[in-house]
Parts: structure tokens; sequence; C-alpha cells
């Protein structure tokens, strides 16, 4: 297991690998979901100037952790009805920043849509991490626990911070392959 305070560090490294985008994000999600000790998690990549995504790339914990609308394997269109259920996707379409929920049961219906999340998701905390760049959201990285709560700690949420730039390039390198 990576140790967190080497998350930042560990993703440098992966990305100078020379490996292909897609093989690149997988690492990344298996080693952030790992690091964070999170049960899942996912990447949802965009093509910010066609105004779709996918979750493309998703890990978990074992194989008992749900895996519930997780990967997709086409492109859907997310500025239409997505964002009218999800006040997280607003955020992150928004250019806002990432959003770090310690349980869903709590957060308040400015943060999230608590029926939409655990309905689509079912988890119970998470971090809803946005990848911008040039003003466009490119991505959403987001580990997530289920059945507890979970208080993302100031060092948590700076090494995510971190890494969210460096991810942006080889996502669109990702997405203009794909």
């Amino acid at each position: 297991m990576i140790p967190l305070h080497a998350l930042s560090s560990t993703i440098e490294a992966i990305l100078l690998a020379g490996h292909t985008p897609a093989d690149t994000l997988n690492q990344v999600v298996q080693v952030v979901g790992a690091a964070l000790n999170a049960d899942r998690c996912f990447l949802y990549v965009r093509q910010p100037d066609q105004n779709r995504g996918r979750t493309a790339f998703c890990w978990r914990k074992h194989e008992g952790i749900p895996d519930k609308n997780t990967i997709q394997p086409n492109w859907q269109p997310d500025t239409d009805v997505l964002p009218a259920q999800d006040p997280l996707i607003r955020a992150g379409l928004a250019m806002k920043p990432s959003v770090y929920v310690d349980d869903v049961d709590t957060a308040g219906p400015g943060v999230l849509n608590r029926q939409f999340e655990r309905e689509t998701f079912g988890h119970r905390a998470l971090i809803h991490a946005h990848i911008q760049r040039d003003n466009k959201l490119w991505g959403i990285l987001q580990p997530c626990l289920f059945g507890r709560p979970r208080h993302w700690t100031d060092e948590e949420k700076a090494q995510i911070e971190a890494i969210l730039p460096l991810l942006q390039p080889v996502i669109a390198a990702y997405v203009a392959s794909a």
C-alpha cells in the first residue's frame, strides 16, 4: 500500500512511466483508492468540447464492494439531465472547488442530492475531485466508502488537490483517442 504522504510522488512516477493514457489512468485510480484506504475509486472522464463524459476507470478494494453505475462503455451527454439531478456535477461544471463529503446522510441539499447518491452510487462518504483546466471540467476523481462516514483530513485533501492538475493532460490524451 502507498502511504498517503507519498501519493503525489507516486502519481508523478506513474505519469512519467510512459504507459498509454488508459493504463496510466487505471493505475491512478488503483493507487488513489489504496492510499486513501477507500472502498472504491473511479474516474469520470469528459470530452468538454462535446459536453459528454463517462466513467471509464474503476478500482474496488475487493469484489464485495458494489460496482453499480461505475464503468460506462458509452459516452453520455452530461450537461442536461445530470446537472439537474446532481449538485456535485453542477459544482464541477461550474468550475467550483472539489467537494469532500464526510457523510452523505448528513450533507445538505446544497452539497448533494441524497436520494440520487443513494440510488445511483450507494456510497456513504466520498470525494468529488474536479479535474479542471482552462475553465473546462475534464474529469472527476471519486474515491468513496460504503456503510460508514469518513472525515477527510487536511493531508488527504492536500494530496488529492496536488494530483488533480497532473491528471488533466492524461485525460485529454485519453479522450482525444476515444
